[in-house]
């Protein structure tokens, strides 16, 4: 059956982004001039994903509203003569979103299955919103591909420096060709010399229907939270799970040093932008 279902976990409380973060959610920090959350969704519906699932929590209600229709702003915008910005804003509020929420930050893994009662028994992506993927073929297209072949689970990995394997679930594969590998076990955030390979899981998925059942056994982990991770390690025992290591540039948006280079990488590919802000970055004498 063809994806059809996208799901955003938003609920988290965005810390490493305070004190910004404590009445703005994370999701609605601005990449130019979008919010990093449509990033994501554009990338799920350039990928044919109609249906858009957001988890969201307490003080979310701004990603709602911005992905609501305002009457007020298209009237002005109109008025005005805008027309590239009221068909920018349209585009946005023309999005098919519903939303539910996860009432208890209990993790990534919680988040997820809250999501259970509007994607019922289907297979279904998964988008974390600050990972902001820039590829020449979005990286969810390429998941997809291999989904149409292999009709299992997906998980989008990269490589990144042994030494910092820590901060991610790491896959232990057996290489299948093309950037597939053949999921043997996962391990979430091993020290270094525990680590299975140096390939972490990076912000996209493709789960089948099961995870559902496997994560509401899956028991919480350390900060009472529960894992993604554990619960596809459980989805392994039955069935397969393949890893793809993706084209692609990734910026972890969700870290302050991330988004400052995603920052000045998108705008530097902006006509309106990239020639004076080029020329800016040349006067600064850095070092």
């Amino acid at each position: 059956m063809k994806l059809r279902k996208a799901v955003f976990p938003a609920a988290g409380f965005g810390t490493r982004f305070l004190p910004v973060t404590k009445a703005s959610p994370k999701e609605m920090l601005p990449l130019v001039d979008k919010p990093l959350i449509q990033y994501g969704v554009e990338e799920a519906v350039a990928c044919g994903l109609r249906e858009i699932i957001l988890i969201t929590g307490r003080g979310k209600s701004a990603i709602e509203d911005h992905f609501d229709y305002s009457l007020e702003l298209d009237t002005i915008l109109e008025r005005r003569g805008h027309r590239d910005l009221l068909e920018e804003m349209r585009k946005i509020s023309n999005m098919s979103i519903c939303y539910t929420r996860q009432k208890e930050p209990l993790g990534l893994g919680h988040a997820i299955l809250c999501a259970r009662p509007l994607v019922h028994d289907e297979a279904f992506a998964v988008f974390l919103g600050d990972e902001v993927l820039d590829a020449p073929i979005p990286v969810m297209a390429q998941m997809l591909a291999v989904y149409e072949r292999q009709g299992c689970s997906i998980l989008a990995v990269q490589r990144v420096p042994r030494e910092q394997v820590f901060r991610y679930g790491v896959i232990e594969g057996e290489p299948a060709g093309n950037g597939l590998y053949r999921v043997r076990d996962v391990v979430e955030k091993p020290q270094p010399e525990e680590a299975p390979s140096d390939l972490a899981i990076i912000g996209r998925y493709i789960l089948t229907p099961p995870i559902f059942d496997i994560l509401e056994q899956t028991p919480a982990g350390k900060n009472g939270e529960i894992q993604l991770t554990d619960a596809i390690r459980g989805l392994l025992r039955d069935q397969a799970v393949y890893a793809l290591e993706f084209e692609g540039q990734r910026f972890d948006a969700g870290d302050k040093l991330g988004f400052l280079q995603a920052n000045i990488v998108f705008a530097l590919k902006r006509p309106d932008l990239g020639p004076e802000l080029r020329q800016f970055l040349r006067t600064l004498r850095l070092g």
